[in-house]
């Protein structure tokens, strides 16, 4: 898989999952599979007010390269996206977009869940959850 078929975006400002889409798009792929994570207002059952997160860029950039690399290598990925959001973000709003085309939908499936999967587990990104009555630094895998 050539690097210009590989979009890896870590980033302070919001993202953008119409780019992320477009840019996975092909005539030759049937299955896109697009992953949009979202803060949500609840972590069992205790109010979350926003989300707070922190990275260490050079090396999660070269995580998530790497594992977009191994989702090409194990399924039919054509184009694959990886877009991952630091800072304060509130409510609603979208800390990671991942897209994925192959030939077939099934594989598109597998491939964006690998990422996902993979991307909490091993990319030095940092979690921060805050309530309306304190905070809480959380693992990002469950």
């Amino acid at each position: 898989m050539s690097e210009e078929n590989i979009n890896i975006l870590l980033s302070n400002k919001p993202l953008d999952v119409q780019l992320c889409t477009d840019f996975v798009q092909r005539p030759d792929c049937g299955g896109i599979n697009v992953f949009i994570g979202t803060v949500r207002n609840n972590t069992k059952g205790r109010g979350v007010t926003r989300l707070e997160f922190e990275a260490y860029a050079p090396m999660a950039i070269s995580e998530m390269q790497k594992i977009a690399e191994e989702a090409c290598r194990r399924w039919d990925v054509q184009r694959i996206a990886v877009h991952h959001r630091t800072g304060v973000l509130d409510i609603g709003e979208i800390p990671v977009v991942i897209a994925v085309a192959c030939p077939h939908r099934k594989a598109s499936f597998e491939a964006c869940q690998f990422v996902i999967d993979t991307l909490k587990e091993t990319v030095p990104i940092w979690k921060k959850e805050v309530y309306a009555d304190g905070e809480i630094w959380v693992a990002a895998h469950p």
